[in-house]
């Protein structure tokens, strides 16, 4: 038998605090972004030589964005502060369950949905091509670069948060390829995958996340919670 929303949320007054846990776990899931839980098994558009990028929201007031890239190799891990995100942090290592190189982009809450960002320059992708699906082609951002990933850049505007991550994609010269991104049934934003500019760099994909104001509410209550 099926129960309404508010049922579900009376019944986790009556279960054993590791059981209430777990639910409202999932409840968090529904709603927005995948926690912790584990595994969304979503489908999203396969980006040549990367595993990802898979998005989770953790309890500790973070947004995790993680991929494999399955043609780099690391010989150690390093962490990178992300600049202007005060709280944020980049990292790689060797990917322990491939011969390949995992990135983890962590993202404090408290970057994101503070003003202070906003205020940044505002930047199209990473050769001047405009962003996909941003009707002014461009959102204030930083751009930077780490060894292996050059010009990656991190946006963010009234309505979105990105990331465009550098990797080496043969889709076709200034071929960009947008399509909806999901985190379980849920869709949360765009993935697109960037062709080679004209003169053959700046490909990569971009990873668009929507941050309108139900977004930032939901987001809000939940670092109140934790």
């Amino acid at each position: 038998m099926g129960f309404t929303q508010r049922e579900k949320i009376m019944n986790l007054t009556n279960v054993r605090p590791l059981k209430k846990a777990l639910a409202i776990c999932a409840m968090v899931s529904m709603t927005l972004f995948s926690t912790s839980c584990g595994d969304n098994g979503e489908t999203n558009l396969e980006i040549p030589g990367v595993d990802g990028p898979k998005v989770k929201l953790l309890d500790n007031n973070t947004l995790l964005i993680s991929a494999v890239f399955e043609n780099i190799q690391l010989q150690g891990g390093l962490r990178y502060a992300i600049p202007k995100y005060n709280n944020s942090y980049l990292e790689v290592s060797p990917d322990l369950e491939s011969d390949g190189t995992l990135m983890s982009v962590s993202v404090s809450l408290e970057d994101i949905l503070g003003d202070d960002l906003l205020s940044l320059p505002p930047q199209s992708l990473p050769g001047g091509r405009a962003l996909p699906g941003v009707s002014s082609g461009r959102l204030p951002a930083v751009a930077f670069s780490i060894p292996k990933w050059k010009n990656m850049a991190f946006y963010l505007g009234p309505k979105f948060f990105g990331v465009f991550i550098p990797t080496n994609l043969e889709i076709g010269t200034d071929s960009i390829i947008t399509a909806r991104y999901n985190i379980g049934e849920k869709r949360a934003g765009n993935i697109s995958m960037v062709g080679k500019d004209v003169n053959g760099e700046n490909s990569g994909f971009l990873l668009l996340l929507d941050l309108d104001a139900t977004t930032k509410s939901r987001l809000k209550r939940f670092m109140a919670r934790n």
